[in-house]
């Protein structure tokens, strides 16, 4: 039986930030699936990704990438209304201003959302195989 990987990679820092951006480019993101729990400080969103990160890149999974002790969410060119859009994201990058970070997710069609937060503290986490 072969044994089924499911990653995890937790970000700290920019570096960490740059794998899992690397791991989600071009994964599927519906709307309906990005939360931000504001009392928790947590933001995630479950994404439908290719597994880039082994030999297996037709595989589809779903993963769960969440983002901890996050102060404000901004978006911009999002409806949020359109439960069932779903977006292409292109890449996840960062900003440092003064003493806080702007962690930027970027998705196709110019749509786009801003994390604030003081410190990198993300993970993706995949749930389950597809194909």
């Amino acid at each position: 039986m072969e044994k089924k990987y499911l990653a995890k990679i937790i970000a700290t820092d920019g570096e960490g930030l740059q794998m899992i951006s690397a791991c989600c480019a071009g994964g599927k993101v519906k709307i309906a699936d990005i939360k931000y729990l504001k009392s928790n400080k947590i933001f995630l969103f479950s994404i439908e990704r290719n597994k880039v990160e082994t030999q297996q890149q037709d595989k589809k999974i779903i993963s769960i990438c969440k983002f901890d002790y996050i102060d404000k969410v901004k978006s911009k060119n999002l409806d949020q209304k359109k439960v069932d859009l779903v977006l292409e994201l292109l890449a996840i990058d960062y900003l440092k201003n003064s003493d806080k970070f702007e962690i930027n997710l970027f998705f196709q069609n110019n749509a786009h959302l801003s994390l604030s937060t003081e410190v990198i503290e993300a993970r993706l986490e995949d749930q389950n195989e597809i194909s």
